[in-house]
């Protein structure tokens, strides 16, 4: 099995980490890719490019399982036209309709936004050293160009599934099943932690990722 792991917003494959090395652990083959999220230039026909060209350099041509996080969702469906996809899955991911930007995401979806600046929503369960090492791996996203429409046009016809976790701040996950249940038919799979669980919990969410290789959803 080849997983191809999408970062969020901001993002790089050190956020993957913890992930990373638990599939690989269990012999599978892993690629972690890094987006020009920082080039004002880049949109998600950019990002998609990325992941396609990340997917190519790494050789054999066998499909693989797109992961995206968060923000990624918005790009994942876009690589499926590039490369060959056998299954897409959604970890706190964005699930973008046709068109859409990812501006208007946030507003067409009545995405709830925390107003105490005190609350850390992206790392608030992780250890205090692991969520240190998580924020100075941050780089700048670039919002030039997420005020634009979105290039896909139609729904990937590629079976898909959507993980949410139970402690989300940033996206609840009462609000994150909603949006997966209108946008996809399906109802999401859940895991421990926050925003993050490929950080707080690799393990978990890798046993919920090989669930997936005999029980694919179509959307």
């Amino acid at each position: 099995m080849t997983y191809v792991l999408i970062p969020g917003g901001g993002c790089t494959s050190y956020h993957w980490h913890p992930l990373t090395d638990e599939l690989r652990r269990r012999g599978h083959r892993v690629i972690p890719v890094d987006l020009p999220c920082d080039d004002p230039s880049a949109g998600l026909g950019e990002y998609a490019d990325a992941v396609a060209t990340a997917i190519r350099a790494a050789g054999n041509g066998q499909p693989v399982t797109l992961v995206a996080h968060s923000l990624g969702g918005l790009t994942a469906p876009l690589v499926c036209a590039r490369v060959d996809v056998e299954l897409l899955v959604f970890v706190a991911g964005m699930v973008p309709l046709p068109g859409e930007s990812g501006v208007d995401w946030w507003v067409n979806t009545n995405c709830p936004m925390s107003e105490d600046e005190s609350v850390d929503t992206f790392f608030d369960d992780l250890p205090a050293e692991l969520a240190e090492a998580a924020r100075r791996e941050f780089r700048e996203q670039s919002g030039a160009r997420l005020g634009e429409p979105s290039p896909l046009r139609a729904w990937p016809d590629v079976p898909v599934r959507a993980v949410i976790a139970r402690g989300d701040l940033l996206f609840p996950p009462e609000f994150l099943r909603r949006v997966t249940e209108e946008r996809l038919g399906i109802s999401p799979d859940e895991v421990s932690g926050g925003h993050f669980p490929m950080l707080g919990h690799p393990g978990e969410l890798a046993d919920l990722l090989e669930s997936y290789r005999n029980q694919p959803t179509v959307a």
